[in-house]
């Protein structure tokens, strides 16, 4: 999720430069294809409602514009005051219809997604094909998909949501503060969009078919919100989304890692990881100390932790350089300490840069 701030002037501009549908140059391309991005809950939908596709286009173009707006080809941009199978899968069809007619995934595509994407991005993989076909359209031939704090499982912030929209007690106040941080808004019945999708038994529900197409996690742990949702999400989180959704976890049950040996921060000891994980969902990277929306390329300085890892997925080539290495706390006088894992180096540039740069070889 990301906010922003929307004025009259600024979309009209942004559609009048960008002309809505192509975020990129004709060779913005990662593994040889060209990128489609899918972006998260925008809270500023809940506030005010964008007034057109247009508005939301130009909100979708900002969404993505601290690094992967520049290495795109089109966006599959949503109004997050719509539900994911009402208007927001009516707004994501207009634009699947444009892409199957440029041909951009002809020689196929890798779609981007962050937060919310997730769940959108899963709708829309279960459903073109058909949808595109019905019109006599080509169906987009996707390659993988690279999802950043991925909100498909849902999140407790968005039953907390639905739960303080039907039950406005002053002593709900803690879990209130959270929410208001989440929506944005005073939650009231019919006004909250996606927030009812991402519910945690909402979202498990939704578009949960199996398919061929792989789904790269990228998991982070980092505060959001100055810490205050945290007490409120299950297991670990990024400040909005549960590791048990970015990992791509079975069920809602609060886990700590996508690993049941190893840490977010990469120390290698038992963990309370998932059970299992759903069909094709690969945890790639953790990062103990980026936050949700800084995987999008804003924070350096976290060491990112590779999981799955020397491995080729769908032909998309996974290599992250690792290493092992043992540290020794400051109380430890003896022996040689915990053993840990990195990517070294990844504390020297951010999530979004890393992933492009070795995923692009």
């Amino acid at each position: 999720m990301k906010t922003r701030k929307r004025t009259a002037c600024k979309t009209a501009l942004a559609v009048a430069l960008a002309g809505g549908l192509f975020a990129g140059t004709a060779q913005a391309q990662l593994a040889g294809h060209n990128v489609v991005l899918v972006h998260g809950f925008q809270q500023e939908d809940l506030a005010n409602p964008p007034a057109n596709l247009d508005a939301v286009k130009s909100a979708g173009e900002d969404y993505w514009r601290t690094f992967w707006l520049s290495r795109s080809d089109a966006r599959i941009d949503w109004g997050s005051d719509g539900r994911v199978e009402g208007n927001i899968a009516q707004q994501a069809y207009q634009q699947l219809r444009q892409i199957s007619q440029q041909g951009l995934c002809n020689d196929y595509c890798l779609v981007v997604s962050h937060s919310t994407g997730d769940l959108v991005t899963r709708h829309l993989l279960e459903n073109q094909a058909r949808w595109l076909q019905a019109e006599g359209l080509q169906p987009l031939k996707i390659l993988a998909a690279i999802d950043y704090s991925g909100a498909g499982g849902g999140t407790e912030l968005a039953d907390l949501a639905m739960s303080i929209a039907y039950n406005d007690s002053w002593y709900n106040w803690p879990l209130k503060q959270a929410v208001r941080a989440f929506t944005g808004i005073e939650p009231e019945p019919g006004k909250l969009g996606v927030v009812n999708d991402l519910q945690t038994n909402a979202a498990r529900n939704l578009a949960v078919s199996p398919n061929n197409i792989p789904r790269l996690r990228f998991v982070a742990g980092g505060s959001y919100y100055g810490g205050i949702t945290k007490p409120f999400i299950a297991g670990t989180d990024d400040g909005v989304v549960p590791t048990h959704s970015a990992c791509g976890a079975t069920t809602s049950s609060g886990i700590d890692s996508c690993s049941s040996n190893l840490s977010l921060a990469g120390k290698v000891s038992s963990q309370n990881g998932p059970s299992d994980l759903y069909y094709n969902h690969f945890p790639i990277l953790m990062n103990e100390g980026v936050s949700h929306s800084g995987v999008l390329g804003s924070e350096t300085g976290n060491i990112s932790v590779p999981v799955v890892n020397n491995t080729t997925l769908n032909g998309l080539q996974v290599d992250f350089a690792s290493r092992t290495y043992n540290k020794r706390a400051w109380w430890q006088w003896w022996g040689s300490g915990d053993q840990y894992v990195e990517i070294p180096g990844s504390d020297q540039t951010d999530m979004s840069t890393l992933v492009y740069n070795t995923l692009d070889n």
